[in-house]
């Protein structure tokens, strides 16, 4: 092609039809093979020399030009040149001076194999190039989109899709349970990601993640495409159930309704796409007991108890309620947990009734055993909300004398047992901490409890640095959500009831001591 032989015109027919066939810009192809060119140039007239190369982009002649440097005095002959020699060299320009550049022109060259070899080299390999970052340009576009193919091949369990221009990966994990994809076979599946690699870029597809089936109710239901209706949130067991929440922006709209469609028509097309996976589908609340007893339905809930600083809910229900709660192996209450984004726990009425005695049980034992009272007193503190021996101590005399039974001489005595037993805890476990080797800059940390101190010493975060280099999801846990799946993640400090503003502060308050420098 870059042969002296070649016709000029022909040359820019080439080049058209090489950027129609790979969607790239001509000129690109053109810039390419001047590079060639140039790369030829130096290998015949040396590398010594500045040699520029350039193609005519309207009649395709090629023209390569030696670049001097006009200056007073030649020192280097090969990229300078005097004033009086450069006016002999280009006689047309009379107004060149020193400090100007000069193209001599020099003779065309005859690729030979090798050289036209490595010019078809530089050229095939800035056209593989251009055509990548545009495909990448293309498919980043379609991140967060379902995309159409054929499959190809499949490795591994992995399955190969042909988009046209390019390739996608369903991975094994990526894919439907129990579903076979064959050669041949049209799929659709939502794009994840699109990465680069210096290979090439590599489109990550999916049909097990929840914006699938999101992205499926958008292409069916005209009202959440316009916007009307709202996906509030998606919880999956690709190819069995999954659970889908939508809120309408218009109240004569219900959004159910607009998603199930006349007859099932439009629920029905989105359940055939998922190999028959079944769709529940709940209308959003902003009242989260309305929501998490729609999200365990089909079950009958009596009572919700909500934990919003821990991301817990307990839910209280008969005892002919609990497997539909709970569902198969246990899907439906972890789809309703993924979908409201709460730990939820089950309990039937006899449970709930056990464990609130059990705790009941536990916090007068706790106050027996600190304040040195017997069963009843004990008990009649925590039918008062009297919860901990910390509480007793900060309350005040009328406070627990207005108790009936409990004089204000008893309520006196029952502040300063509670006073001393934490003293006398607080030097214990001062002496656990020196045990452990607590550095004294964690003890003083503003906001930080003892009881805090012993948690961490135990789990060898022992200096401040340690502690300034945690997350606070790893003082208080929190959830995880991977490939679509939400995963309970266990705190250090998880039993002291931080909230994540607190977990920040305290995170932050070390890190300004620790980082100050």
């Amino acid at each position: 092609m870059l042969n002296r032989g070649l016709d000029k015109q022909e040359l820019l027919r080439v080049v058209d039809s090489v950027a129609n066939e790979k969607s790239i810009d001509k000129e690109l192809i053109l810039s390419s093979m001047e590079s060639a060119i140039q790369k030829a140039a130096y290998n015949k007239f040396g590398f010594d020399n500045e040699i520029e190369a350039k193609i005519n982009r309207e009649n395709g002649s090629i023209k390569i030009h030696k670049v001097l440097q006009i200056v007073e005095k030649v020192n280097d002959p090969v990229r300078e040149v005097s004033l009086e020699k450069a006016n002999s060299i280009s006689k047309e320009n009379k107004d060149l001076k020193v400090g100007d550049k000069i193209y001599e022109e020099l003779p065309q060259i005859d690729f030979g194999r090798i050289a036209a070899q490595s010019a078809k080299q530089v050229i095939s390999q800035r056209v593989r190039e251009a055509e990548k970052s545009r495909q990448y340009d293309d498919f980043i576009e379609k991140k967060g989109q379902i995309i159409s193919g054929i499959v190809k091949r499949t490795e591994y369990g992995n399955v190969i899709v042909d988009l046209g221009r390019a390739e996608g990966i369903i991975r094994k994990e990526e894919l439907i349970q129990r579903e076979i994809l064959k050669n041949g076979d049209r799929v659709k599946a939502y794009c994840y990601d699109v990465k680069k690699d210096v290979r090439g870029h590599q489109i990550f597809l999916s049909r097990a993640h929840p914006q699938f089936l999101a992205r499926l109710f958008f292409q069916e239901v005209p009202e959440i495409y316009e916007g009307v209706i709202e996906i509030k949130a998606v919880a999956r067991d690709p190819g069995s159930r999954a659970k889908i929440c939508v809120n309408s922006k218009d109240s004569s709209l219900d959004p159910v309704g607009a998603c199930v469609g006349m007859r099932g028509s439009r629920v029905q097309t989105v359940v055939n796409e998922l190999q028959g996976e079944k769709i529940d589908i709940i209308k959003w609340t902003e009242d989260l007991p309305t929501l998490v007893s729609e999200s365990l339905s089909p079950a009958e809930i009596q009572k919700v108890l909500i934990d919003e600083q821990n991301k817990r809910i307990d839910v209280i229900l008969s005892e002919e309620n609990l497997s539909k709660a709970i569902g198969r192996r246990g899907q439906n209450v972890r789809l309703a947990s993924q979908l409201i984004n709460y730990e939820i726990d089950i309990l039937t009425e006899k449970e709930d009734s056990e464990r609130r005695q059990a705790e009941f049980k536990e916090r007068t034992q706790n106050l027996i055993n600190s304040l040195e009272v017997d069963e009843t007193l004990g008990q009649l503190l925590v039918s008062e909300n009297f919860q901990s021996t910390e509480e007793v101590a900060q309350s005040k005399i009328e406070d627990i004398s207005k108790i009936e039974g409990i004089e204000e001489q008893t309520a006196k005595e029952l502040i300063s047992r509670a006073k001393e037993y934490l003293e006398k805890e607080k030097i214990e476990i001062a002496k656990k901490l020196k045990e452990l080797g607590v550095e004294e800059a964690l003890i003083n940390l503003p906001g930080m409890t003892q009881g805090m101190l012993v948690v961490l010493g135990d789990q060898n975060i022992k200096k401040l640095k340690d502690f300034a280099e945690l997350a606070s999801d790893e003082l208080i846990g929190g959830v995880d959500e991977i490939k679509g799946k939400k995963i309970k993640i266990n705190g250090y400090l998880e039993d002291f009831a931080l909230s994540k503003e607190e977990a920040d502060n305290l995170i932050m308050s070390a890190r300004k001591i620790v980082f100050k420098d």
